[in-house]
């Protein structure tokens, strides 16, 4: 997409594209077959299956579209669960673990740009010390 700015909707193949594109990644599939990537054998996105902390409010339907992020710290967490209008959530089962959830039903409330900053968040919260130093040092912010 040579011609996309980054301000369109996000969608799900973004995730696995924007993942993709960082160093050192492998993919390992999960429970069910779902994609698991990885940066140095640690897992910084994954598709999860539905699970009973996470269901619809007004069904009581389990969601079958969670992905999972690693975030930096409990802060990182905060700032993206706190508001109510945020795509971001987590649930009890996520208590003290670094990490956010989105369901793929709301991606296309992130632009393609602001899902490359969680993607890229995600994988340098777990990439090595040394290769997070050289994606960065390659990637400076603008």
């Amino acid at each position: 997409m040579p011609d996309d700015d980054g301000t369109r909707p996000a969608r799900v193949e973004d995730v696995h594209e924007l993942a993709l594109a960082m160093p050192h990644v492998t993919v390992v599939h999960g429970t069910g077959g779902n994609p698991v990537y990885q940066v140095g054998g640690k897992s910084f996105i994954f598709f999860r299956n539905p699970r009973p902390d996470a269901v619809d409010p007004e069904t009581g339907q389990r969601y079958s579209d969670v992905i999972v992020f690693w975030v930096e710290s409990e802060a990182d967490k905060q700032a993206l669960v706190q508001d109510e209008a945020s795509q971001f959530f987590t649930t009890p089962h996520f208590d003290g673990h670094p990490s956010v959830l989105l369901r793929a039903g709301r991606i296309g409330e992130l632009t393609r740009n602001e899902l490359a900053e969680v993607v890229q968040d995600a994988w340098l919260s777990r990439a090595s010390g040394r290769r997070a130093a050289a994606w960065l040092s390659a990637h400076p912010p603008a």
